[in-house]
């Protein structure tokens, strides 16, 4: 039942569907980016999808590989998104980034979302574009 709950939980993030990904999580959700940085609770998580979705509004994961053991899975693949949209293939700012998560599923809920990834290629994309509006 865990990995059909992470996998409907990755299918929400892929479908930009801010509503669905919040009724997969727990109240005390807990998200932690590859530096290391936490939030917690669904409310401000809904509101940092949103955000997040916004400037990569093609976001997309892609799983590979499962792991699991009880509540907790380690999943691994790939993330792409594009900085905004309205681009050339020329001027796109998109990125394909090897990934992983590690995920803990408590009551069919996601309790904790975790992600490891290098973020050097979309942070420099959003600083570029900064300079450039």
């Amino acid at each position: 039942m865990s990995i059909k709950t992470i996998m409907n939980f990755v299918k929400a993030i892929n479908a930009h569907q801010v509503k669905k990904i919040a009724a997969l999580m727990t109240d005390d959700h807990t998200f932690i980016n590859s530096h290391g940085k936490k939030v917690v609770g669904k409310e401000p998580m809904k509101k940092g999808w949103k955000g997040y979705l916004d400037f990569f509004p093609d976001y997309t994961i892609e799983i590979t590989e499962i792991i699991e053991d009880d509540d907790l899975i380690g999943l691994f693949g790939w993330a792409t998104g594009t900085y905004k949209t309205g681009q050339t293939p020329e001027t796109a700012n998109s990125w394909k980034l090897p990934c992983a998560w590690k995920a803990v599923v408590r009551d069919e809920k996601v309790a904790l979302w975790q992600v490891y990834s290098d973020t050097k290629i979309p942070y420099e994309i959003i600083e570029k574009n900064l300079d450039n509006d």
